[in-house]
């Protein structure tokens, strides 16, 4: 792959022993697509070897979203990063933030552009990113993930690309990018239809500012999701159904409203029901993740096409992409995070947001990032981005983990990430509670009915009904009494018979 001049080559060792100690370094993609691999390794290799030789070595560190394993994981286990914004999925970066060895700052995916741009964060002393090609003008073809990398270019002092050869160069034809000023100087989103273009095919950067480009050869390591259980299945059909009904009802339109689709099993779970259901209309996504489920949707014609900022797809799908990518080329947009997170778009779209919960309390408020308050799970991401701004904002999770032994319904969550003015829609596998234009008790009870498992319903309605009154009623005494015994004895509630949780081919065997 020839270098376009005046750019310099230089391996991921070299590339990394530019960045000094205490640098800030954005890195492109969203989730492990697009992001670079080489340097972010090489990197952690000379921290170990500098800690190892008693100096020090961390970086702060900036992305789009999650990153691959060969940034986060070996960053984390080198234990070379100070700073972490704005989401992680990374065991080991996720054991540093739990232990008090990272400043890990969550962030809403849509504001991490404006909060670079503003200086907020200080000045960008590295960017690298990954791309199939950087000509001599500074245009910049990005690779499965956009992310942050079109505002982390312009702003950036310094700049290592990393050309991956593994990728196909026609990644350029799904590529949608724009970089919104800062306010006060924007104008709206030109974007009727999530199928809309309102950009380029390439970010731009100064080439004064290229201080390398690194060649590799590699495939993002995208994960598969398993095939949906029976828990997520059951979920799906009461999506799935309250969708028909509210078509039936001509509060959603017949020909359905844009889908955002959350990352996991449940969500693809959703979208697999969604396919199977022969009176669902054909639909449009804005999303900000399009995975191996949604791919198949659009290949199966159940999906128009979709708008996303990244390709986290399993390198099988990714490689059935490529091998067919006439077929998709003008059905899949890739773009900044910026504009796929966009509250005001998904506003005026009318997107309808579909995400997971950790736990959800008796009003609605839900937690979606912290185990028992405390440890981090991965971060907020672009759910609050969508669920304050969507037409109908659904979270769905299990009704209990841990094989029975804790509800997810709970009085009150240990930790919020949204409120109960923008939660609209729960869903377990017991039911849906659709929670629009109820008072706060009567959204309890219709939580509690519909959605609690039956071994937790009597404990959370006499929490409940013997709660002090007020306009939100809450015990402020007992209100995490279930979390404080998990704690201390195993289970939410101490007299629970757990063998009603156990699949019904294993009840009564030895």
């Amino acid at each position: 792959m020839p270098i376009a001049k005046p750019y310099v080559g230089l391996s991921a060792e070299e590339a990394a022993a530019l960045i000094p100690h205490g640098a800030l370094v954005a890195v492109g993609g969203f989730t492990p697509a697009g992001a670079p691999k080489a340097v972010p390794r090489a990197l952690a290799s000379r921290a170990r070897s500098l800690h190892e030789a008693g100096h020090e070595f961390q970086i702060r560190l900036l992305s789009g979203a999650s990153t691959g394993a060969a940034c986060d994981d070996e960053l984390g286990r080198a234990e070379a990063v100070s700073w972490r914004a704005p989401y992680i999925t990374s065991a080991p970066m996720r054991e540093l933030a739990n232990t008090g060895r990272l400043d890990f700052v969550d962030m809403h995916l849509s504001h991490v552009s404006q909060v670079v741009l503003e200086g907020f964060l200080g000045p960008v002393d590295f960017a690298i990113v990954e791309a199939t090609e950087i000509t001599s003008d500074g245009r910049v073809y990005l690779t499965t993930g956009i992310g942050n990398a079109p505002t982390f270019l312009q702003c950036a002092e310094r700049v290592i690309v990393e050309l991956n050869a593994h990728h196909s160069t026609r990644l350029r034809e799904m590529a949608d990018i724009i970089v919104l000023p800062p306010p006060p100087h924007r104008v709206p989103i030109s974007m009727r239809d999530p199928l809309d273009r309102i950009g380029r095919p390439y970010a731009e950067v100064d080439p004064e500012k290229v201080i390398g480009v690194v060649f590799t050869s590699e495939p993002d390591g995208g994960r598969g999701f398993t095939t949906p259980d029976e828990t997520s299945r059951r979920i799906a059909d009461h999506v799935v159904e309250f969708f028909l009904r509210e078509i039936h009802a001509r509060r959603i339109p017949a020909h359905f409203l844009p889908l955002q689709s959350g990352v996991g099993n449940v969500c693809n779970a959703v979208l697999a029901g969604i396919a199977a259901h022969p009176e669902f209309p054909r639909f449009k996504v804005y999303t900000e993740v399009l995975q191996d489920a949604m791919l198949d949707l659009i290949a199966s014609g159940a999906a128009v096409g979709a708008s996303a900022s990244s390709l986290s797809l399993s390198e099988e799908k990714l490689k059935f992409l490529y091998e067919h990518f006439s077929d998709f080329a003008d059905r899949i947009i890739l773009r900044p995070q910026e504009i796929s997170n966009n509250p005001g778009v998904a506003r005026q779209l009318g997107v309808i947001a579909t995400n997971t919960a950790i736990e959800v309390d008796l009003y609605g408020h839900v937690n979606s990032t912290h185990f028992f308050g405390t440890q981090l799970m991965n971060g907020l991401g672009g759910s609050g981005d969508f669920e304050r701004n969507a037409y109908l904002s659904i979270f769905m999770c299990p009704s209990t983990a841990k094989g029975g032994r804790i509800s997810t319904i709970v009085p009150m969550c240990s930790h919020v990430d949204h409120n109960e003015h923008s939660v609209q829609v729960v869903v377990t596998e017991q039911g849906l509670a659709d929670l629009r234009g109820l008072a706060p008790l009567a959204r309890a009870r219709r939580i509690i009915a519909t959605c609690a498992h039956p071994a937790y319903r009597d404990v959370l309605s006499r929490y409940l009904e013997n709660a002090p009154m007020g306009h939100i009623r809450h015990d402020l005494r007992n209100c995490f009494a279930m979390h404080l015994n998990y704690l201390e004895h195993g289970a939410m509630v101490s007299d629970l018979d757990v063998s009603q949780f156990e699949p019904p081919s294993t009840r009564g065997s030895s």
